[in-house]
This record gives C-alpha cells, structure tokens and sequence, in this order.
C-alpha cells in the first residue's frame, strides 16, 4: 500500500464522504503496487503465446490471427480493470476507526472503531521485505473476516505508528 501525505486536502475522495464532522483522518494507504505483479505477468505472457500463436500457428489464416489478438485484447481489458480497482482500493486509519474501502462499480466500506480493536499484527514475508509490503492482522471481539487480513500493505513505519499502541510486527 502507498502511503497517502495526512492532510485533509489528500483524503481520497473514495473515503472522503465516509469521514464524520468530528473524525480526523490520520493516515490513508492504497494497496502496494506489487498486487499488480501476476496480472501483468500473464498479460506479457498472453501477448508472447499470442505472437507465437500469430506467426507459427495460424498459418496466414487472418481470422484466426484476428481471433488470437482479440483474445490478447480481452486479457488487456482484464488488466485495465484490475488497474482501476487498485486505484480506489485504500485503507485508512481516522481517530475513531479503522477503514477498508474498496470496489470499483459496488464500492464497500467496512470499518471498525478503534475502541474494539485489542491487536495488530504485521507480517512480511521474503518477498515483501525485498518488495516493502506485507499483511495487517487486525484482532478485535466478534469481528467477522473481511477486515482481519489487510493485505500488501505498505512496510513504512508511519502506517504502523499510526496504528493503536501495543502493535507488533512479525517476520
């Protein structure tokens, strides 16, 4: 996740309109660009098959070429859209709560008062110490799965340090 300056001039508007009158927006991170590592990968590896395929498969067959390049197109579609949802995908700590909103078309906001949150964790695995990423474990009483795991967050201490006292990081 990217780090996003606190002033509340950069408050993405995405979060913007879910902050109340009296709630102070602390820090926001959009998700760490290395998500978009595997849908690129294979975006670079459909466009080789579909070189491959155009030059020694298809055999001057222009329907064909036609048909594997609209394929190429389409998985070229596939990556735009994961591009845009990472874009408004963001985790934001306010003095009140934490908040994880994301979606591009049905946009979801989930939150949790920062009262009820008893732990954090924050794990990094090898690729993400070499990357700068890694996964929040965010514990509090009766909380459901969608906002345990806050994954490819941003390492930078100023996203820890804004989370409540008696954080830990593991790995």
């Amino acid at each position: 996740m990217r780090l996003v300056p606190n002033t509340e001039d950069t408050v993405p508007a995405s979060l913007a309109r879910y902050l109340l009158p009296n709630e102070r927006h602390v820090i926001s991170v959009r998700e760490h660009p290395a998500v978009l590592i595997p849908p690129i990968f294979f975006v670079l590896l459909g466009l080789a098959i579909a070189g491959w395929l155009s030059n020694w498969a298809a055999h001057g067959d222009s329907a064909v070429i036609v048909g594997i390049w609209i394929a190429w197109g389409v998985l070229l579609l596939w990556l735009g859209g994961k591009l845009a949802e990472w874009s408004v995908h963001y985790f934001a700590v306010t003095s009140q709560r934490l908040m994880l909103s994301t979606g591009l078309v049905n946009k979801r906001v989930n939150m949790i008062p920062l009262a009820k949150v008893s732990d954090v964790e924050f794990r990094r695995s090898t690729t993400g110490r070499l990357l700068g990423f890694g996964e929040f474990e965010i514990l509090a009483p009766g909380m459901d799965g969608r906002m345990r795991h806050i994954r490819s967050a941003s390492s930078r201490a100023g996203l820890r340090k804004s989370l409540p006292p008696g954080s830990q990081e593991i790995g």
